[in-house]
């Protein structure tokens, strides 16, 4: 599927909405997940084949070396009656094939894209829904917290670079929200756990708690550890997922992605 480029927004000075447009957009279906995602296919420049391809075609026809990019990606907002697909894009310098395109994105421009898929979404059973990540993770946690049950309790905890990087997030249910700011030393890699340890979150046997995770594969590890050891959570109840990892560029944690998730599983 692609649709072109509408227009472009900078939400926080490291993340960028493209809002995406037009009758090309008329099949598209979201789902009812609050972490609706689409596998992106970015075509690199001067690739031999148009703006609009198949990624499946592109493998079988061209060598490997033009094939496009693939990167996941949340669907922020959808609005059907519009036809407007919102993703926000993480941006740091021109590091990583989705975000160099995105901050140069004109309207337009073309984006090709396979799904969307999903897994997750707050549950009316659930007492409490525990949030916790970074800015790659928000645009899920911001559709997620628009549907958690009236009286629910929503625990949000969010690692961003400093206040100007917060945005605004509001909720069906009961927010408890903190925002956390990363200080640029080796202590980041533990705000996001300290701040779950020290959240007010019920026995298990008391009040089930629902959690989704993703960000960072170190904190989103840490955090995963603490829910399943010390608070007895069920794998169940959980949604734990590394987006990228400190240190390694996209192509090198897609490398080693798989080996880190089987020894995250393997911690509980």
């Amino acid at each position: 599927m692609h649709a072109r480029v509408t227009e472009t927004r900078w939400l926080t000075p490291t993340l960028v909405r493209v809002v995406l447009g037009g009758e090309d957009l008329a099949g598209f279906e979201r789902g009812p997940e609050t972490d609706a995602y689409v596998n992106l296919a970015l075509r690199p420049d001067g690739a031999p084949y148009d703006v609009v391809f198949d990624p499946a075609e592109v493998r079988e026809q061209h060598p490997r070396e033009t094939w496009p990019a693939r990167r996941r990606y949340t669907v922020a907002d959808w609005d059907a009656e519009r036809h407007a697909l919102s993703i926000d894009f993480v941006v740091h310098g021109d590091t990583g094939a989705a975000g160099r395109w995105a901050a140069t994105a004109q309207p337009g421009d073309v984006l090709v894209w396979e799904g969307p898929s999903g897994g997750y979404r707050p549950e009316p059973g659930a007492e409490v829904h525990l949030m916790a990540g970074d800015e790659s993770a928000l645009p899920a946690i911001a559709a997620s917290l628009r549907a958690v049950p009236p009286g629910a309790r929503a625990v949000v905890r969010l690692l961003c670079d400093g206040p100007g990087h917060e945005v605004p997030l509001d909720s069906t249910g009961d927010l408890d929200l903190v925002w956390l700011h990363r200080r640029g030393d080796d202590g980041d890699v533990d705000l996001l756990a300290e701040a779950v340890r020290g959240a007010a979150l019920p026995d298990p046997a008391a009040g089930r708690v629902q959690a989704f995770v993703h960000g960072e594969a170190d904190e989103v590890r840490a955090v995963r550890r603490h829910l399943l050891v010390e608070r007895g959570m069920t794998r169940a109840d959980m949604s734990c997922s590394p987006y990228w990892r400190r240190t390694m560029t996209d192509e090198d944690w897609r490398a080693v992605k798989r080996d880190f998730v089987a020894a995250m599983e393997a911690d509980g």
